[in-house]
């Protein structure tokens, strides 16, 4: 497998990185990869009658797991921290993320597959893919993946699978368990029996005997192919 020096995962919420990129990070990091996870909205407390006191201490305590997930697997962190009722254009965040990637010169960009439940993880989705692509028609090398989530099923083929060692599984997870959305006391999202087993079920895939995360390739242009033979 390629070993990749720069990764950069791009989640909608809270988590969409962490179990997109952490298992490709964690791995990569071990041969002395720097890897990011950013994270386009940074959630809210889903509570009608919420007062402003504990809107705020919801998001201080997020803002506090967040930190403590990317530290946990070994990662930076950046919080973009829009709404999710209060976006940028579609255009204005591809040039907004182009302008990122550019600067931090990743050799892998990991994010949301298309076939998704949630309109922020499509916006995610569309949105990264069109920065990598018009960076790549511009000469920049980057690959892109689609990391498996849980929510962005439909039409997800794996085309590549990552064997992680007991030890990268168990980083994986005390990190993630560190949100309290992962445990499972904000939403019935069973999110840890979920990919606990589809490890299994991609080692049985790729005929693998550890536990297996995988990704899917985007469809890239090679630009670095000289089509006129010259």
């Amino acid at each position: 497998m390629k070993r990749y020096k720069r990764i950069v995962t791009v989640g909608a919420h809270p988590l969409d990185a962490e179990l997109m990129g952490g298992p490709m990070s964690i791995v990569m990091n071990r041969f002395g990869a720097k890897s990011t996870f950013v994270h386009v909205t940074t959630g809210r407390l889903e509570k009608k009658d919420a007062t402003q006191e504990e809107l705020d201490a919801y998001q201080t305590k997020l803002i506090g797991q967040i930190d403590a997930v990317a530290q946990g697997m070994d990662c930076d962190v950046v919080r973009l921290d829009y709404k999710s009722s209060n976006m940028p254009s579609e255009q204005d965040f591809i040039q907004e993320m182009m302008e990122y990637l550019e600067r931090e010169q990743p050799d892998l960009v990991i994010t949301h597959h298309i076939g998704t439940m949630h309109d922020r993880h499509y916006y995610t989705h569309k949105t990264v893919t069109a920065a990598v692509k018009r960076l790549r028609a511009k000469g920049v090398e980057m690959d892109l993946l689609y990391g498996e989530n849980l929510e962005d099923l439909v039409g997800f083929v794996p085309t590549k699978y990552l064997e992680m060692s007991d030890s990268d599984v168990d980083t994986w997870f005390t990190a993630l368990k560190k949100y309290d959305l992962f445990r499972g006391e904000i939403s019935i999202v069973p999110y840890e029996a979920y990919y606990t087993t589809m490890g299994k079920v991609r080692g049985l895939e790729s005929s693998c005997p550890n536990f297996v995360k995988a990704y899917m390739h985007a469809g890239l242009i090679d630009y670095t192919i000289n089509t006129k033979g010259e």
